[in-house]
Parts: structure tokens; C-alpha cells; sequence
């Protein structure tokens, strides 16, 4: 929807009701705002995503002559799984309280070192072991390096394999030398 303000971007709503007068003229949506990050109380954070916007309890009449154009606001699992974003494509993975500033739901998964929620434009790599998600500057990694990578396992999954493989060494030598003492005593 066209902002009064030309210099800010469209404002983005979901039209839950269109009215008319009798001659099928005036006509007025009812709609429900979507707020941008920086449009809460809490500002925009590193986590949220450029395309992300919160479904509000923010409903106002509007005139139909402020519409600019359709868009599609997709749930966070669907938008994370579109081949190609579109201008016209948002997602949403909150509601929000416009007059406390509340989110619902107020907790989401965080991943990597830096335990921080899913951020769709930032890269991330899974480890092959845990199957945890880490950004590459978190594991000193370029994302051009991360990019070529076909294997990863995080730092703990690496020691891990590393103490495996010699915990398996030594349980080899160990099964060796048991057999070489049984050996022996005959």
C-alpha cells in the first residue's frame, strides 16, 4: 500500500475486507498491517531478514486507491524454500503486538556458536556429524570458502572423530595385545 510519505517503502498489508457503498463506489479495504523490523518497538535485529515482516493486531480502513499492487508474504519454512525471491515476496515468522511490543511466538530455534536465530540471507553451513548450522565467520571461514565446500564437520564433531578413530586405534592394539598375551600363556 502506498506510503503518504513517497520516500519510505510501500507498506505491506493483508486485506481482510473490501466495502462499497450502494453504487459499488468509495470503496474501502479493511486490512491487518505487516510491520518491518524497524517499524517495532524492538527495532531491527541482526537475525531478521530483509524481506521479513510481522503480522500485527494493527486492522485501519483504507481507501482501495491506495493499493499499489499485490505481494505474497509466505510462511518462514516456505519462503526458506523458494528457488528465486521476488520484490514482491516477504515472509513472516512472528505476530505482533503493536501497543506492548510482545511477539508471538516469543522464542525461536538459534543456531551456530553465536546462537542466533535464522537469518534466510546469511549463509550458512551444516555439519555432516550433529547436523548444527554455523555461519563461516563463526568458524573462521569466508563465505566464498564456504560456498566451495563439499564436506563440512564442525570443530567438535572433527575432535570427536579424531578421538573415535583413536579410540579405535587403541582398541585395536588393545584387542592385538590381548590375543598375543593368550598367545602367549599356551
Amino acid at each position: 500500500m502506498r506510503p503518504s510519505d513517497q520516500a519510505k517503502p510501500s507498506y505491506v498489508a493483508k486485506i481482510e475486507r473490501i466495502d462499497a457503498d450502494g453504487r459499488g463506489a468509495n470503496v474501502k479495504v479493511y486490512v491487518r498491517w505487516y510491520y518491518r523490523p524497524e517499524e517495532s518497538i524492538g527495532g531491527r535485529r541482526q537475525f531478521h531478514g530483509s524481506k521479513e515482516v510481522f503480522l500485527s493486531d494493527h486492522f485501519d480502513l483504507q481507501s482501495a486507491d491506495t493499493i499499489e499492487g499485490k505481494c505474497t508474504v509466505h510462511s518462514f519454512k516456505s519462503y526458506t524454500k523458494l528457488d528465486a525471491v521476488g520484490n514482491d515476496d516477504f515472509f513472516c515468522r512472528f505476530e505482533y503486538n503493536s501497543s506492548t511490543g510482545s511477539f508471538n511466538p516469543d522464542r525461536v530455534a538459534v543456531y551456530c556458536k553465536c546462537e542466533m536465530p535464522y537469518n534466510p540471507d546469511d549463509l550458512m553451513v551444516q555439519c555432516e556429524g550433529c547436523s548444527d548450522w554455523f555461519h563461516p565467520n563463526c568458524i573462521n571461514m569466508t563465505v566464498e570458502e564456504a560456498k566451495r565446500l563439499d564436506h563440512f564437520f564442525c570443530e567438535n564433531c572433527s575432535s570427536e572423530s579424531q578421538k573415535k578413530l583413536q579410540n579405535s586405534h587403541n582398541a585395536s592394539r588393545h584387542s592385538d595385545t590381548k590375543v598375543d598375551t593368550k598367545r602367549r600363556r599356551r
